[in-house]
């Protein structure tokens, strides 16, 4: 149930590349749009697997039958790294509920860290398309406590994960811990991890090179 959008479109390996690229990052608006670029592939990608009604629309020449979505899904972020990418999906699927998660690394002084998760604002859940963008999935830690968190407030009918790179350990770990039913779309994978927990070759912090660096809790 993963899905590298690298291996089927090449744009977003163009977006993906940029988004690597350290001379690229000096420029903040480029970063914030190839991030929103691939939110927007990754929506259009989904919504193929949408469900769909067919309305009778009425055009100045007579009677359409049009194939609509039956239902909006909900689009939820991680804030704030996830903005630009969860914008790139509501620009495409402009009449989706949304809801904001409060979810970070809380580092220690032995270099280890915990998931913190303070703020969870979201429409009801239950038995709704939920599609999660989270533009690094690294670890895995801070999706699955994320998810754990959206299902205590409801039980959707399916959750996607929108990502811009993801690392197979994290794939793994959400896997095996928020469950296989759990379809993930990424505009790439890699394979290694750092001590602290980044991902190699990955780009760095998207935080941070989207919004400006913030202060270390």
């Amino acid at each position: 149930m993963v899905i590298n959008l690298s291996d089927q479109h090449s744009l977003v390996t163009n977006w993906v590349s940029e988004l690597r690229n350290v001379e690229v990052q000096n420029d903040r608006m480029r970063f914030r749009r190839n991030l929103e670029r691939i939110g927007e592939i990754a929506a259009y990608e989904i919504s193929k697997e949408l469900p769909w009604e067919t309305v009778d629309v009425q055009t100045p020449m007579g009677i359409h039958s049009s194939k609509l979505l039956a239902q909006q899904p909900v689009l939820i972020t991680i804030l704030r790294a996830g903005l630009p990418l969860h914008q790139g999906m509501l620009n495409y699927l402009d009449k989706a509920d949304n809801g904001f998660v409060s979810a970070y690394r809380k580092h220690n002084r032995d270099g280890s860290f915990e998931i913190s998760l303070d703020y969870v604002s979201c429409p009801p859940l239950d038995s709704r398309i939920v599609i999660i963008s989270d533009p690094m999935l690294a670890t895995g830690a801070s999706l699955v406590k994320t998810i754990a968190g959206l299902k205590a407030e409801g039980t959707p009918a399916a959750i996607h994960v929108v990502a811009a790179i993801a690392c197979t350990t994290g794939i793994e770990l959400v896997k095996a811990q928020a469950g296989e039913d759990i379809k993930i779309w990424c505009g790439d994978i890699d394979d290694e991890l750092t001590a602290k927990g980044y991902i190699v070759p990955g780009l760095g912090d998207a935080g941070d090179l989207a919004f400006g660096t913030k202060m270390q809790s």
